[in-house]
């Protein structure tokens, strides 16, 4: 009796992963639930109902036989409710990914359903998220770039005609011709570094050293404008605070922060720069006593040709701080800015100590 208990055990187990196995072989996940549930309804009921047949010769025990009936078409119905809740989840990412593949960058799935279908429809809100601000920065990277394009070859285009027409002088309009050029020049080179850096294809040396000498150099490079500004200039540099750096790149970083906390800055303000050790990294701060930051300019400070000021300064792309971002990471920190408690911003990033 036992071993043909056994024998119909195994039998069923077998029965039941061939089953199962042939399952996949449906094409949605709404019939391989509803599939699935319909297994493990009908296998075990046909089990059930063939041993009774053998036990209780089809009529001895009819109650049994329609409890089981009765129970099995509940399971029934229960697996068909869950596997139309379950398929109607996926069908919403689903519907959401097919509406971004068509253009619809503001599609979003709703984070309902069971935990890992919630989970994925996070995630691809998230990657939606991503991709429609990724288009957003390259809207404003044409239109951006077409304007600080636009504007001195314009300029050099009206200096050429007056110079065609005979109404100027050569010598009245090189200088500014020269000056065009080189702000032209400046620009294709920063395009050219943020390629670079977003291709990875930027490689730096990087050597321990100290960072005083280079805060000191930044420091002596910014003093005739915050002379000229009334600003004061202030370090604090811990002598123990050694990094790994490329010693031009992090130059070029602390001008660029340094330069643009100067022009936050009004007159009679301060700004520092602070450097200490921060476990296994070296902090550098730039701080500030001017305005301060708002929820935007915190947020995008470091997109490429943002600037805070929506008269749009014709000091510089705005592509500084894009490319002190990029540098910082690409010597293995991160930067970041916020506001100081006491008023004023404080632009930090990170080095690896050496």
């Amino acid at each position: 009796m036992i071993w043909n208990a056994v024998v119909v055990a195994l039998i069923t187990l077998g029965v039941g992963l061939i089953l199962s196995l042939g399952l996949r072989a449906l094409p949605t996940v709404r019939l391989q639930l509803m599939g699935l549930a319909a297994l493990a309804v009908c296998l075990p009921l046909t089990v059930v109902l063939l041993s009774g047949w053998v036990m209780f010769h089809m009529g001895d025990d009819v109650k049994i036989l329609a409890m089981l009936a009765a129970s099995a078409t509940a399971a029934m119905i229960g697996g068909l409710v869950l596997a139309r809740s379950i398929a109607s989840s996926i069908d919403s990412v689903r519907n959401a990914a097919v509406a971004l593949s068509h253009g619809d960058l503001t599609v979003r799935a709703p984070e309902t359903g069971p935990n890992e279908v919630a989970d994925m429809a996070e995630s691809f809100n998230e990657m939606a998220a991503n991709i429609e601000e990724l288009f957003d920065v390259r809207r404003e990277l044409v239109a951006w770039a077409s304007h600080d394009l636009r504007t001195p070859l314009a300029n050099m285009q009206a200096m050429l005609e007056a110079l065609e027409d005979g109404l100027a002088e050569p010598a009245d309009y090189l200088p500014a011709l020269g000056d065009q050029v080189r702000g032209l020049t400046v620009l294709v080179d920063d395009l050219f570094e943020l390629a670079r850096i977003d291709a990875g294809a930027l490689t730096l040396e990087l050597d321990a050293s100290p960072l005083v000498d280079v805060v000191s150099a930044c420091i002596r490079g910014v003093s005739a404008e915050a002379l000229q500004r009334r600003v004061s200039l202030a370090s604090d540099v811990d002598s123990e605070a050694v990094a790994r750096f490329a010693p031009e790149k992090l130059e070029r970083v602390l001008l660029n922060l340094l330069t643009n906390a100067l022009r936050h800055t009004p007159s009679d303000g301060t700004v520092a720069v602070r450097v200490e050790p921060d476990h296994e990294t070296v902090r550098v701060t730039v701080e500030d006593t001017g305005e301060g930051l708002d929820d935007e300019a915190e947020r995008r400070m470091f997109d490429r040709f943002w600037r805070s000021d929506p008269a749009r300064s014709q000091r510089g792309a705005g592509l500084g701080l894009a490319i002190a971002r990029g540098l910082v990471e690409a010597q293995g920190g991160r930067i970041w800015a916020e506001n100081r408690p006491d008023g004023g911003a404080r632009v930090s990033f990170t080095l690896p100590a050496a």
